[in-house]
């Protein structure tokens, strides 16, 4: 049983409380969760709104979380609570089977005015995962449901884990104000981690194999853009966790290079493999050179080789376009990531970065 919500009105101390009624239209509260679907308990973005399926049926709404996951809300409208339970794991297996570029269509269906990843930029204050739709969640909204589906849903949602719940929201008439309450019918609501079983829909973004993202930390005691820009580098250090995705960057890969918190400063392939601060030569001014004996405006650590695991690490790239630091390229919605290094799928960033820099967008 779902807990009951009660509502009291307090006037010079005596409580008058509120009865429930149904919500005067399902169709208004379809309206009200699609202007503010966090009336569901978290922060949504939602990306569409009867949204027709494979199956030749509509999901009422459809939204995503900061996590990447999908939730298909479904109101109950004139179906028998069991009806509409089987409707709902219907959509679930229907969502299994959206990619990541599925989900993009279907924003771009419902709101043409913005990509998909700034309005996730909007939404949540940072990038979408590189993985959506790897978990989906499924929430009937209703005014009650009968003791055999509350069973139902339970045993699924409890003993199985399939995601779903019921949400119950209770409207009060208090003169000319009107109250919206909520509770849920499982104690456990659905943003809780409960994930799908079995196979799974969604992933990454297909990656052409030769475009790269590279992080490139700046620090006033530190490394200096200035110093890769000029002299053809990226680097990374301090820890085998920083360092050990950009040792893997295979030459002849197109990196595009990020300042943390600032932008993307440039674009090159990569011509050499990673080496230690201190083994590393480039080629300036037509000659082999030690980076060690270059005049570096940044620090860069380079100790014995007891202390590989921290040392700097550092990447040849012949850059094709390179911008100053004051001038990196950052709209909402781009990619971004704490590794060193790591395939870049986003086309939204890709295709920005390549009108941005004149480079083939790949």
């Amino acid at each position: 049983m779902p807990l009951e919500m009660a509502l009291w009105r307090v006037d010079g101390g005596n409580p008058v409380r509120l009865s429930p009624q149904g919500v005067p239209l399902e169709q208004q509260l379809e309206d009200m969760l699609e202007r503010d679907p966090s009336m569901l308990g978290q922060r949504l973005l939602l990306i569409g709104r009867q949204v027709p399926t494979t199956h030749g049926t509509f999901v009422d709404l459809l939204a995503v979380d900061a996590d990447g996951a999908l939730h298909v809300i479904e109101l109950k409208r004139d179906r028998t609570p069991r009806d509409v339970v089987a409707q709902s794991l219907d959509y679930g297996s229907w969502v299994t089977t959206l990619t990541h570029q599925d989900v993009q269509d279907i924003f771009l269906k419902y709101d043409s005015t913005q990509a998909f990843e700034q309005a996730f930029s909007d939404a949540f204050g940072a990038s979408p995962p590189e993985d959506l739709n790897t978990e989906h969640r499924l929430t009937i909204v209703a005014a009650e449901v009968d003791p055999a589906t509350e069973r139902i849903i339970s045993y699924l949602n409890t003993g199985y884990g399939v995601p779903i719940n019921v949400v119950f929201f209770r409207y009060y008439q208090d003169g000319e104000r009107s109250y919206l309450g909520r509770t849920w019918l499982l104690d456990t609501p659905i943003d809780a981690g409960a994930s799908a079983p079995g196979k799974r829909g969604g992933g990454k973004e297909p990656w052409n194999g030769k475009d790269w993202y590279v992080n490139f930390q700046v620090d006033a005691d530190g490394r200096s853009w200035e110093d890769g820009r000029t002299y053809g580098f990226v680097a990374a250090g301090g820890g085998a966790w920083f360092s050990r995705t950009l040792r893997r960057l295979p030459v002849g890969a197109r990196v595009f290079c990020c300042i943390p918190s600032q932008g993307y400063v440039g674009v090159g392939y990569v011509i050499g493999t990673a080496k230690t601060f201190s083994e590393t030569t480039l080629q300036v001014d037509g000659r082999e050179q030690r980076l060690a004996d270059l005049p570096l405006k940044g620090k860069y650590f380079w100790g014995t080789d007891a202390e590989r695991d921290i040392n700097e690490y550092v990447v040849p790239v012949r850059w094709e376009r390179t911008r100053p630091q004051a001038d990196a390229v950052w709209e909402k919605g781009m990619f971004a990531n704490e590794n060193s290094a790591c395939p870049l799928r986003q086309k939204f960033t890709l295709s920005r970065l390549a009108a941005v820099f004149e480079v083939e967008e790949g």
